[in-house]
């Protein structure tokens, strides 16, 4: 019989990409999502079934998810680095996890998968593993602090019986992608990006996070995490391989925090006036102006997890904004 998974956020960068992977591998997918999700691409999956519902909300939850389905994949997440969505960012996170975990807990789910993030350990001035202590809570940064809560309420179901398992993927780029590092791919085409913060981090291919939420259904270790990482790159020098990729010439350098938050207040001032989300945040320049390594060893062993090569992540997402004409 076939492998029944409940997804969350399954209209978004990183659902799309597991529902497709679930989709290959013979599971049967139920997806959720808002009433209002754009769901263009999610409709191309024919065998998928669609249910409404919203994490923030414990009953819709509780309705849209049957009883005994072999794994939830809990993927919905808020990652805007912009103070105005603060509130609904830790709604989502921290609160629609906790309605997600007592629903599967209810429904008797043989297994549960949560999408968390390298930055729920907080910051580190080494390479991350998974014995290195998870301070993230006590991160000003609400992006940060919402990811290290929502894990909370994982270890807490867990205690009381959840099969939970927790994959940490660093900064993913791949297919499917309008709104995360995308964004970056657009900025760099209209030669409006000639500066980044100093900072650099691990980046995965979202085709490899995929396969591995999968694997971690089948094979993780229940209460453990899984960090998800792989090529290693300055932003400075992603902001290099995407305008390679794309065949532009571009001149960018790293600038002190101090300079580049300046221009992140005026961007949030103006952005708003014009429709539109601020090209950078205050938020996002602290964050990008650290280096968030990890070391991706437990999850090679254990979920055979391969990383790939940060010219092949950035290709691949090139080809998929070109095919949608975002570029």
């Amino acid at each position: 019989m076939a492998r029944t998974a409940f997804v969350t956020g399954a209209t978004g960068f990183v659902g799309l990409n597991l529902v497709e992977a679930l989709l290959d591998q013979g599971w049967e997918v139920i997806a959720l999502h808002r009433a209002s999700s754009e769901l263009g691409v999610l409709e191309r999956f024919r065998k998928v079934q669609r249910v409404v519902g919203d994490v923030t909300d414990a009953r819709s939850v509780k309705l849209a998810l049957p009883r005994g389905v072999d794994c939830v994949f809990h993927v919905a997440g808020n990652t805007s680095l912009w103070t105005r969505t603060h509130v609904e960012q830790l709604k989502v996170n921290v609160r629609g996890t906790r309605h997600v975990v007592r629903a599967a807990l209810e429904a008797g789910v043989r297994r549960f998968v949560h999408t968390s993030s390298v930055v729920a350990y907080g910051l580190h001035s080494g390479t991350i593993t998974e014995e290195t202590p998870t301070r993230g809570s006590a991160v000003t940064l609400n992006y940060i602090r919402s990811k290290a809560l929502a894990e909370r309420e994982v270890r807490k179901a867990i205690g009381a019986g959840l099969p939970a398992v927790i994959v940490n993927p660093s900064h993913i780029i791949g297919p499917y992608d309008t709104t995360s590092w995308a964004r970056m791919f657009r900025l760099v085409k209209q030669g409006r990006l000639p500066a980044v913060p100093p900072g650099g981090g691990s980046f995965c291919h979202v085709q490899a996070v995929a396969q591995a939420m999968v694997t971690a259904a089948e094979n993780g270790r229940v209460g453990h995490n899984y960090l998800l990482g792989g090529a290693q790159a300055s932003y400075v020098g992603l902001v290099k391989a995407i305008a390679g990729a794309l065949g532009v010439k571009r001149r960018v350098v790293a600038v002190p925090p101090a300079v580049l938050n300046g221009y992140a207040l005026v961007e949030e001032w103006i952005a708003p006036m014009f429709g539109r989300e601020p090209d950078v945040t205050r938020d996002a320049v602290a964050l990008l102006s650290q280096n968030l390594y990890c070391d991706s060893r437990k999850a090679q062993r254990e979920l055979g997890y391969r990383p790939r090569p940060l010219e092949q992540m950035v290709a691949d997402c090139r080809d998929w904004m070109l095919q949608a004409r975002l570029l």
